[in-house]
């Protein structure tokens, strides 16, 4: 029988050695496949027919048993918690689901690891999951025997990767570096007082909850929240929250 590659895999990466681990070779996909216990897994899919199919398939393989399967991003974190999988299998483009927010609400309140997949390339959606905490990306029309070696390799605490979108990924993790080096600098130009009325704002507080939290005026709220817009560069409070998380002055709950 023909084995496959599963791509390409690492020890959990720091970021500054990133780019040059990606380029080491994959270790074979019969180091995966033979292991010492069955790997449970939750399926997340918004669709029946592609949820079900992946069931089927991961039931019919060796050393892999689906325990759940959920539909939407709250009943993925539910089954998680109660069923306890090593690894979700997680659709990155479910409609009206936040894929990072889930990614990072079962890696973090959840003893699981993450494997994201998609029909198509590593997209922002894709790799908002990643930069969330999964482990790894695969296609769907990735073969069985790939898939199978992925879900063990994630589970065994290595990144996965689906072949060539290694030098992709590359790209934009130094994108997003560069673009985090930068928010970090403008949040440095904030005072104390702009940085907690930042922290309401991400949380969803208006500025009159702010004023009775705070114990200040609503006009002067008002010119703090102004201020403080230009001073990050943004123009709404959905974008001053975005800012806010990815600064990590505000983490989820």
């Amino acid at each position: 029988m023909t084995r496959h590659p599963v791509g390409r895999a690492l020890r959990e990466p720091r970021r500054e050695t990133v780019t040059a681990r990606l380029s080491e070779p994959f270790p074979p996909a019969e180091r995966f496949t033979e292991t010492p216990r069955m790997t449970r897994v939750l399926i997340v899919d918004h669709e029946v027919l592609p949820r079900r199919s992946f069931t089927t398939l991961l039931n019919s393989q060796t050393g892999v048993t689906v325990v759940g399967e959920a539909l939407s991003g709250t009943e993925a974190l539910q089954q998680a918690t109660r069923l306890g999988p090593e690894v979700v299998v997680l659709n990155v483009h479910m409609h009206d689901v936040d894929g990072a927010e889930t990614t990072r609400r079962i890696v973090g309140s959840c003893r699981t690891r993450v494997l994201a997949v998609a029909s198509g390339e590593l997209d922002e959606r894709a790799y908002a999951v990643l930069r969330a905490g999964a482990s790894g990306f695969l296609q769907t029309n990735t073969s069985p025997g790939q898939l199978v070696a992925g879900i063990h390799a994630v589970a065994a605490g290595h990144t996965v990767l689906a072949p060539g979108l290694g030098s992709r990924l590359v790209n934009t993790v130094t994108d997003s570096l560069i673009r985090t080096s930068t928010l970090a600098q403008r949040l440095t130009t904030l005072t104390q007082r702009e940085r907690e009325i930042l922290t309401a704002v991400a949380t969803g507080h208006n500025n009159t909850k702010i004023a009775e939290t705070l114990h200040l005026a609503e006009s002067t709220v008002k010119s703090h929240v102004s201020r403080m817009f230009s001073k990050i560069g943004v123009t709404d409070r959905v974008e001053a929250a975005i800012f806010a998380y990815d600064t990590r002055l505000v983490r989820p709950s």
